[in-house]
């Protein structure tokens, strides 16, 4: 099975560079490409008003879009666990 093509929106790599420590961008980025592989990756959580999922890495969570008919995994938020969903 292929991979899913991997999308990051400008507001989400705004807040990826904001990130604290480089040690938690990289762990980031790290989560980011393994939903390449993995969309829906044990730990993940569809929200419930939104077509979207979240997925935890440490204190922070990365918010995307699945779409599998075009294999895609579209990135809209990336931040700390207290102000994501605002």
């Amino acid at each position: 099975m292929p991979d899913y093509k991997l999308l990051i929106t400008a507001t989400a790599a705004r807040e990826l560079a904001a990130v604290g420590t480089k040690k938690d961008r990289q762990r980031i980025v790290a989560r980011i490409r393994s939903l390449a592989r993995e969309p829906r990756p044990l730990g993940s959580q569809k929200l419930t008003a939104r077509e979207q999922y979240r997925v935890r890495q440490g204190a922070y969570r990365i918010v995307y879009e699945i779409d599998d008919v075009e294999r895609t995994v579209t990135v809209f938020r990336i931040g700390h666990r207290k102000g994501v969903y605002r």
